[in-house]
């Protein structure tokens, strides 16, 4: 069993640093877990989707499986590579953000498809965007590769917000 210092505190061994990283996959895979039982691929939920008046800019339902698992990787190994970062108070700050920010975002598709409370649904958006940008600018003072790890993230939270405005003010 091989074994790094990182900083203050124990040392990591690879057994740790490996469970940490099924401990990061399996906090960031709630999400999408609780999301998809509360989306469209739920025949009720489909329907009110259907009928929900959306802009041009929609991206195709075929998008959406693909493009979020890319991000939830990213998302699970940015919280990873920051949690194995020396012991300080940037990364508890960043480690904090990120769990803040993975909240919100297991939040949103029960406001949104669950509950049906698309106005609910942007607000825990905007928080979203906001904590994840925090987190990613933690995450820089910690770890570069962490922070630059959420810039696709923080991409695809921009067009998801303007595309959930832009719901609010059709609907």
């Amino acid at each position: 069993m091989k074994t790094t210092r990182r900083g203050r505190g124990p040392r990591i061994t690879r057994d740790r640093a490996g469970v940490a990283l099924a401990a990061f996959v399996a906090v960031t895979a709630i999400a999408p877990a609780i999301g998809i039982r509360q989306s469209p691929a739920n025949p009720r939920i489909a329907r009110w989707y259907r009928g929900l008046a959306k802009p041009p800019f929609t991206p195709p339902s075929a998008a959406f499986g693909p493009v979020w698992t890319t991000l939830y990787a990213l998302i699970a190994a940015s919280g990873w590579r920051v949690w194995r970062a020396p012991s300080s108070p940037e990364r508890t700050r960043a480690l904090v953000l990120w769990g803040v920010q993975q909240a919100l975002n297991t939040a949103w598709s029960p406001l949104f498809f669950g509950e049906q409370r698309i106005v609910a649904a942007l607000a825990d958006i905007i928080l979203l965007d906001a904590s994840a940008t925090a987190y990613a600018l933690a995450a820089r003072r910690v770890d570069k590769p962490a922070a630059a790890m959420m810039i696709p993230y923080l991409a695809w939270l921009s067009l998801a917000t303007a595309l959930n405005a832009e719901i609010v003010r059709r609907n």
